[in-house]
């Protein structure tokens, strides 16, 4: 297992950097480095681990060789968060659902334990969650992430309405506006063109 190779994943602002070992067939195992790190993290590791196993080691986006975000989007967790998802569940790998070596992603297996054989940990603490508010704490942040993914691989052309349209659209959106609130922010959140 001393050598790899490198991998680059398409994300909207670039790409998220991996270095993988081991043969591609093999069983998934995802290596997610800690806090300021970087895919080399697991140089060391890897060559003592079983083979047979296809280890992938990114580097989150900002990190080692992956693609910073856009200038003045900062760096949350959340955001890692979504960048294992894109990693582990966007079709790169035959068995995507399968990542099972993990360093730092606690959050990610509770939000997707669907998508976790096993959770290893090194030097962690976890993650601390009040258990009256964890569940309702999991669905709103996993909610926030599968949307963000699935507006992303929709990406139409905005739809042109008429004004009435645009106004009945964001009412819907928004039962707290009132048509007057919603006209108000229509005049300066929609654009007129030709088409609507």
């Amino acid at each position: 297992l001393g050598m790899f190779s490198e991998l680059k994943f398409p994300v909207p602002w670039g790409h998220v950097a991996a270095k993988a070992w081991g043969p591609s067939q093999g069983h998934p195992v995802l290596c997610l480095h800690g806090w300021l790190d970087n895919a080399n993290t697991f140089d060391k590791l890897i060559p003592l681990l079983p083979r047979g196993c296809y280890y992938v080691a990114m580097d989150f986006s900002g990190h080692g060789l992956s693609s910073h975000r856009p200038a003045g989007c900062p760096y949350h967790f959340l955001d890692y968060v979504t960048d294992v998802r894109r990693v582990a569940a966007g079709g790169y790998w035959k068995e995507p659902s399968r990542g099972c070596l993990w360093r730092g992603a606690v959050l990610f297996c509770f939000l997707y334990p669907e998508m976790v054989d096993k959770l290893i940990l090194l030097e962690s603490l976890g993650f601390l969650l009040a258990p009256e508010d964890t569940e309702a704490w999991l669905k709103s942040k996993r909610r926030v992430i599968d949307r963000l993914l699935s507006l992303e691989a929709k990406q139409q052309t905005p739809k042109a309405r008429s004004p009435e349209a645009a106004l009945q659209r964001l009412l819907e959106a928004n039962s707290h506006l009132t048509a007057e609130g919603g006209a108000i922010l229509l005049q300066r959140g929609a654009t007129e063109t030709p088409a609507g």
